[in-house]
């Protein structure tokens, strides 16, 4: 369901006729333009998204004799649609407010022109009807890449994180990761609002990266590229050495790097994350360490 007060308040809409709904039930993050329907064509309709009138339409309801508008407006507004936004600026005729009162539809006003509109409208739906889910993490940005530090509680996330803040990374969330999928092969984490800035440091308590170490420090969200499990080191098992081939995760059905990290005294997990970092950007871009040690090894030793 899309809350009709945060859909106004987010793209910054003028409420100019009111409704008594308060939520949408929108399924697809798009869009519907009435012209088709204003000019009476209804085998193809989708009055189930927001109606967005721009200038031609609007153009097109001012040079309408005012009873062909009323027996249009009968007809259009008989489908319940989530509402209508009116775009640069343009008022609608006074009997198009009445006819959406009337019908309980909201319409609304943006001083944008209809493409900047439309792409911030598809923006937002696809964010909002994202499928989404919660993660027990850490969610950083690391040299333009954002990483994912999960592990269990105590194994020193927050603490890695905090260093790497201080080294001139970006935290996003600490603790608690909303992740969302806006696109088939694309994951975003945030952070919820209630807790956006802040960092739980044991033995200190509650601190306010945005407060300490500026602006700068923080962001809203980021694109997630790599999850680094944190987990205490496990002297039986065998932890991989030369990374020839990669492990993967998948959260929401989207398929992500993943890097086993063991913890014990003395191991610089801020450098080690730096280090994953940088290493999934040269593989983004098609180099591989272990590949070329291993291309080198065949040429000098080539098979006999």
């Amino acid at each position: 369901m899309i809350q009709a007060e945060d859909f106004a308040s987010t793209l910054g809409l003028t409420l100019l006729s009111p409704s008594s709904v308060e939520a949408w039930d929108i399924h697809s993050a798009d869009f519907n333009r009435p012209g088709m329907q204003f000019c009476g064509f209804y085998e193809y309709f989708a009055y189930e998204r927001p109606q967005v009138i721009g200038k031609v339409e609007m153009s097109y309801l001012y040079s309408m004799d005012p009873q062909q508008r009323v027996a249009m407006y009968s007809q259009y507004f008989s489908y319940k649609m989530p509402c209508v936004i009116c775009c640069r600026g343009m008022e609608p005729p006074k009997d198009f407010l009445d006819a959406a009162r009337e019908h309980d539809i909201a319409v609304y006003l943006t001083q944008e022109i209809t493409t900047k509109f439309s792409f911030d409208c598809v923006q937002y739906l696809t964010h909002a009807l994202a499928p989404r889910v919660t993660r027990h993490a850490v969610l950083v940005d690391v040299y333009g890449v954002g990483v994912l530090i999960t592990g269990e509680s105590g194994v020193g996330k927050s603490e890695t994180a905090l260093e790497l803040i201080k080294r001139g990374h970006v935290l996003i969330a600490d603790d608690v990761v909303e992740v969302c999928r806006v696109a088939d092969d694309t994951l975003v984490g945030q952070c919820p609002a209630m807790i956006r800035n802040f960092m739980e440091i044991r033995g200190i308590g509650i601190i306010d990266i945005r407060a300490m170490y500026g602006v700068s420090a923080v962001a809203l969200s980021k694109r997630i590229d790599l999850v680094i499990h944190l987990e205490k080191w496990v002297e039986t098992k065998e932890y991989v050495r030369l990374g020839m081939e990669d492990e993967h995760i998948k959260i929401l059905d989207v398929e992500l790097p993943l890097l086993i990290t063991p913890v014990r005294p003395g191991r610089n997990l801020a450098i080690i994350v730096e280090v994953a970092a940088r290493n999934y950007s040269l593989k983004s871009i098609g180099y591989s360490a272990p590949h070329e040690l291993d291309r080198r090894m065949r040429t000098l030793h080539p098979a006999r």
